[in-house]
């Protein structure tokens, strides 16, 4: 006889009450010997008027056996017993395809209290014990059982020849059928198909597996259709009981048609996984620099890894939608690709024709002065007469005469040239930390500037007569050397300090280090991040920086300092690494990242009722690549040594996701073919 202690140990407090009771109920018969069988069936019979207990086969060890039969308990005592106090209604329900993801839904099926059988090709025993699960290794035993539900979990490549082997007959003529694949059409016009009439059936899709679903169901989606439910009381109640396992664990339910779901999976899902397995190909990693949008991505990668290509390859074969959005995606991205491409023999040819004066700067390796716009002789300074009285000689080794003691004010004086939307970003950021900000801009923003308490000047000659300390260039990458030449730099002080924030870094730096006097001090920077992504402040955000060329002058070292804690004062992670280094990380993380983001911007993807989380991420990813123009991503493009490279690689990935996807349909096809052609030249020979 169980002890009081086992009973409260088992979770059943009533039973422990009954216990309690007089000692006929529960003690047995000195004089009778009972086997474990007549045990049971004593127990039942005494119990019968205060509680419903389910028995299952004796065949298993007493131990398991008994744990087992715990979980089946239907209600309790009902005359002592609140309704908040019933369990759950169980279900007995067989899992046929007890792999990775039968063993994920079969988890939480004991857990909420469902008898669990279970069935598959490979042998799960083990596992299925250690769920409470029984397996069975033949479905003719399974079926026997009489399950209330057949939950199919199967493969999708799968799922239609093994429906057909399965024991129909010896099921109960009002079971309900269940599937759980990505694609529901062909699962809705399968089971119509082969099964028997007098059999219900759910299409059910439960968005979500073991890995994105490894903290818990809630708010993720799943997706069904009654697609046949008998009117009878009994089997729609069934049919309500088994949604509500999903219902319970916080699942957004959507009702809709199998019609319905393909086509928002066709966008959502289908696309979701073919970036996701285009991007595995590239092996891309995390760097010292991610991007918000390249941590997407690098998820998104994580994410759909754990699925099979199987799995994949069902999306896009039973899916009569994915075709036409693989398609679509071909020719978005071969879209970009000329777009990139134009825009390459366009500069190419521009600069065949430029006078030699304005061919190919960057690619000389010295730095060569030549008398220009700048008003420079040949020689690497310019004449003393040239320049403002109060500026010193500057010195290769970092020593100064006569230089101007630096003040004690952490403030400076920042001349931002290029006062479009960046530039008015990061000038309410200075303004607002007590700096003073001068500004110039081809466009007029002399009313925007004075809102700011900014000084806007139309002429560039009068702000830099104002001896800015700093010279921050936020020109479009594009036109960044148009202006750099264009400066009358002759009227700054020989210690100014220059400073780009362009997305790319060896090509400003080369492009500093051959046309500004070397008597300029150079900071490279890039803050990765802008007005949409730095709304919310700077905080957590990468600023990545190279001092390409500061004097050793005490006061020009702490400018620097002082520049660069503009930054570290807004939080940002501070990043200090060579302009190369910069650019190899950007390549694949930045250049990628806009690139994904722009392709899916030409297919115009919208918002679906049944959104998965790798498609949010994309959806995202795109709203945040459109707010920035064409023309900064094609300077990531042509001034990023590593881009092209970058770009050749996607493209053959994504060329080889889709051989091997119209490799594996070819094969279907002549697989079919020849097997329709035998069947043909049978029946001729009959």
């Amino acid at each position: 006889m169980l002890s009081s202690a086992s009973f409260r140990h088992l979770g059943l407090p009533h039973l422990h009450r009954l216990q309690a009771q007089p000692s006929y109920i529960l003690s047995p018969r000195p004089a009778l010997s009972f086997s474990l069988s007549s045990r049971r069936r004593y127990l039942c019979r005494h119990l019968s008027r205060t509680l419903q207990v389910k028995c299952i086969d004796a065949a298993q060890p007493y131990d398991t056996e008994f744990k087992l039969a715990t979980a089946l308990v239907v209600e309790s005592c009902t005359t002592t017993s609140s309704p908040a106090e019933n369990p759950v209604l169980s279900l007995k329900i067989a899992i046929i395809g007890f792999g990775n993801f039968g063993q994920f839904l079969a988890k939480t099926l004991t857990r909420q209290g469902h008898t669990v059988l279970a069935h598959s090709r490979s042998d799960y025993f083990h596992a299925a014990l250690r769920l409470g699960v029984r397996f069975f290794s033949d479905p003719n035993d399974l079926f026997e059982e009489h399950p209330e539900v057949i939950l199919l979990c199967t493969s999708i490549i799968s799922t239609g020849e093994f429906l057909k082997t399965l024991p129909f007959q010896r099921l109960k003529r009002n079971t309900l059928f269940v599937d759980v694949l990505s694609v529901k059409e062909f699962s809705k016009d399968l089971m119509l198909s082969v099964l028997p009439a007098d059999f219900d059936i759910i299409c059910s899709h439960p968005m979500f597996g073991p890995e994105s679903a490894k903290l818990g169901w809630k708010d993720l989606f799943f997706v069904y259709e009654k697609v046949r439910i008998d009117g009878g009381e009994s089997r729609v109640s069934r049919c309500e009981r088994f949604l509500d396992i999903f219902a319970r664990e916080g699942c957004a339910m959507v009702e809709m048609s199998c019609a319905e779901h393909d086509q928002y999976a066709a966008e959502s899902q289908f696309i979701t996984h073919t970036v996701g397995r285009v991007l595995k190909m590239l092996n891309l990693v995390s760097t010292p620099i991610n991007t918000k949008g390249y941590e997407k991505l690098l998820d998104l990668v994580e994410n759909t890894a754990w699925d099979s290509f199987d799995l994949y390859y069902g999306l896009f074969m039973y899916n009569k939608n994915s075709l036409a959005m693989l398609k679509k995606l071909n020719s978005a991205f071969e879209a970009l690709k000329d777009e990139l491409l134009e825009g390459l023999d366009d500069v190419a040819r521009k600069r065949l024709y430029e006078s030699d004066a304005k061919v190919d700067s960057l690619l000389d390796n010295g730095w060569v002065l030549k008398e220009d716009h700048n008003g420079f002789a040949s020689e690497r300074a310019a004449s003393e007469s040239e320049r403002s009285q109060d500026a010193v000689p500057w010195k290769i080794n970092g020593s100064a005469l006569g230089i101007e003691q630096w003040s004690k004010s952490s403030s400076l004086k920042i001349g931002i040239i290029g006062f479009g939307n960046f530039g008015q970003f990061l000038a309410k950021t200075f303004v607002r930390q007590g700096h003073e900000v001068l500004a110039h801009s081809r466009t007029n923003y002399s009313d925007v500037a004075d809102s700011m308490g900014v000084s806007f000047f139309s002429d560039v000659d009068d702000l830099f007569e104002e001896h800015p300390e700093v010279i921050l260039l936020c020109t479009s990458i594009l036109s960044v050397e148009k202006v750099l030449k264009s400066l009358p730099v002759q009227r700054l002080k020989r210690s100014t300090l220059f400073v780009d924030v362009l997305s790319v870094k060896e090509f400003p730096r080369s492009l500093f280090l051959q046309n500004l006097p070397p008597y300029f001090d150079i900071l490279c920077t890039h803050p990765m991040f802008g007005p949409e992504s730095g709304k919310n402040g700077w905080h957590g955000l990468t600023f990545v920086y190279d001092k390409v060329r500061i004097g050793n002058v005490e006061s020009r070292k702490s400018r620097c300092e002082k520049f660069i804690d503009v930054f570290a004062h807004e939080g940002c992670k501070m990043e200090e690494m060579s302009c190369a280094e910069h650019d190899k990380h950007a390549a694949g993380s930045q250049f990628i990242t806009h690139t994904v983001g722009r392709v899916l911007e030409k297919l115009k993807l919208e918002s679906t009722p049944v959104n998965t989380r790798g498609y949010e991420t994309l959806l995202n990813l795109v709203e945040n690549t459109a707010g920035d123009s064409f023309d900064l991503y094609y300077g990531l493009f042509l001034y990023n040594v590593n881009a092209m490279d970058q770009l050749e690689r996607l493209d053959l990935a994504f060329e080889s996701l889709k051989k091997q996807l119209l490799q594996r349909l070819h094969g279907v096809i002549r697989k079919q073919h020849f097997k329709d052609g035998i069947s043909s030249d049978s029946v001729q020979r009959v």
